[in-house]
């Protein structure tokens, strides 16, 4: 025979909780406290990297991406456009919409910086 098990007061307290964050918008503040980053998809074509990475630098200072500074290396596309795009997100505030870029933006929550690049993080 089944036993029927009741929830305990803890597992109620719970629940309680968890729905008062949900309605007080909490749950919203807990999420964006989280450190996240702008990159581009690794499926992005070559057109929608450069668009990208003209219109965020059109927007922000991209001066670590010229010869010289940390972010020039790798010269390519891709990683020129993903610190750009990370630049561009941040001074937004890190809204998922300032990452959107056509759908070309990801947002991670693992720090691609490398090296002496660091990607910004507010």
């Amino acid at each position: 025979m089944a036993r029927q098990v009741l929830p305990t007061k803890l597992a109620y307290s719970s629940a309680l909780l968890l729905l008062c964050l949900v309605f007080s918008g909490k749950t919203m503040t807990l999420v964006q406290a989280q450190k996240t980053w702008c990159v581009a998809k690794p499926s992005s074509d070559d057109a929608t990297l450069l668009a990208n990475l003209n219109y965020a630098c059109s927007q922000v200072d991209c001066s670590v991406l010229q010869k010289g500074c940390p972010c020039f290396y790798p010269d390519n596309l891709i990683s020129h456009a993903s610190i750009a795009m990370n630049l561009y997100y941040q001074s937004r505030g890190r809204n998922f919409w300032n990452c959107y870029f056509k759908n070309s933006g990801l947002i991670v929550l693992t720090d691609p910086s490398y090296g002496s690049c660091v990607y910004a993080c507010s």
